[in-house]
């Protein structure tokens, strides 16, 4: 499995920007994915994740601002991220999950960055 994440980029505070993250390869069964973000000196954290089911999940910093979505015919998962805050700067990354009985595979993409200018 590959995931191809693009949209990165440098906004302005209060601007928006929109991730995408295609998947390809061998994609079966339940699969999670999710974006998760580093910062410059800090541990990566989880910033949102949609499940198979459509169930949706975002970190306290994001409710509000950032939407998460899947095209499961594409095979692609968007976040949607409105109301940048210099805060929201960091490398973002998109995780699938995949799981197969008893056991779960996670695959990343390369990450891509945003910033956000004050």
């Amino acid at each position: 499995v590959q995931l191809q994440a693009s949209g990165g980029g440098l906004v302005q505070a209060g601007g928006s920007l929109r991730l995408s993250c295609a998947a390809s390869g061998y994609i079966s069964g339940i699969i999670d994915m999710s974006w998760y973000r580093r910062a410059p000196g800090k541990q990566r954290e989880l910033v949102a994740n949609i499940i198979n089911g459509g169930s949706t999940n975002y970190a306290d910093s994001v409710k509000g601002r950032f939407t998460i979505s899947r095209d499961n015919a594409k095979n692609t998962v968007y976040l949607q991220m409105n109301g940048l805050k210099p805060e929201d700067t960091a490398v973002y990354y998109c995780n699938l999950r995949r799981y197969s009985g008893y056991t779960y595979y996670d695959y990343w993409g390369q990450g891509t960055q945003v910033t956000v200018s004050s």
